[in-house]
């Protein structure tokens, strides 16, 4: 496929697969007479892969290590264990806004806000 089907499969723009190109992180496959990048449907995939890392929280760098030690296996273990302690922070920081939301809904307002309290803790 052409880097505008490509593109519009992944639902990012022509410029983010280019940029993901020269990161060495998509691949066309091949080039015709007239220099139109070809890519395949492992291209799809890994783009469609970074895309779906990077919402769930991974670096640009962390999403290359992954892809880089899916092709040459290495060990994970310190980039993971730290990944993991990152997300339990974000799910523990979010269960405190969760809560003082429901307290703003079921309390009002009171001296200060819950939200602001827990964000600043």
């Amino acid at each position: 496929m052409r880097i505008s089907e490509l593109a519009r499969a992944a639902g990012v723009g022509i410029s983010t697969v280019r940029f993901y190109e020269r990161r060495g992180l998509v691949v066309p496959t091949s080039r015709t007479h007239g220099g139109y990048r070809h890519y395949d449907r492992e291209a799809l995939r890994r783009l469609k892969f970074i895309r779906r890392a990077q919402r769930l929280g991974f670096t640009l760098a962390e999403v290359e290590q992954i892809l880089a030690f899916s092709t040459a296996p290495a060990d994970l273990g310190d980039v993971l264990a730290g990944k993991v302690a990152e997300i339990e922070q974000r799910m523990h920081d979010l269960e405190r806004v969760r809560l003082a939301l429901l307290d703003v809904a079921a309390n009002g307002v009171q001296e200060q806000c819950p939200v602001v309290a827990a964000l600043n803790d």
